[in-house]
């Protein structure tokens, strides 16, 4: 196991968290962040915060007393409700991990009513704003050395 990869349990929990996080609606014909689409990018998009998700999943496994896979679902809202009080810095980068990866698959983007796409060649039309607010900012002093 390198230092950069979730062992079988913890994924385990870790899809246990994002189902619960973001459940699926048939409702509204959403997956939830448990689909295995959305997950896999879940998993493959940590990146940086990996630490923290890996500290993250540790403390809820403290606090629950085990692996919340195959907890009943009141058990596993309790955990997590204690994990959120008491790391609350963690259960945040937890919540931005997955969410960045919900709401970029294209059935979640469809279900909003947006066209999965980038935003170029198309663009995006932006309303005009008030041009006048940046004239602070113009009329600021140079805060930088002129390149010789």
């Amino acid at each position: 196991m390198t230092d950069n990869i979730l062992t079988q349990s913890e994924m385990e929990d870790f899809r246990s968290i994002a189902g619960a996080m973001i459940p699926g609606s048939v409702e509204f014909r959403v997956p939830g962040a448990d689909d295995p689409a959305i997950f896999a990018d879940i998993v493959r998009s940590i990146g940086r915060d990996f630490s923290d998700v890996r500290a993250s999943l540790a403390a809820i496994a403290a606090i629950a007393g085990g692996t919340l896979a195959g907890m009943d679902e009141a058990r596993r809202e309790a955990a997590a409700e204690t994990f959120r009080a008491r790391h609350p810095g963690l259960a945040t980068t937890l919540g931005r991990v997955v969410l960045q990866c919900y709401y970029r698959d294209d059935r979640v983007v469809r279900s909003l009513g947006l066209e999965p796409r980038p935003p170029f060649p198309k663009g995006h039309t932006l309303e005009q704003g008030d041009w006048s607010l940046l004239d602070p900012v113009r009329t600021r002093p140079k805060m930088w050395r002129e390149a010789p």
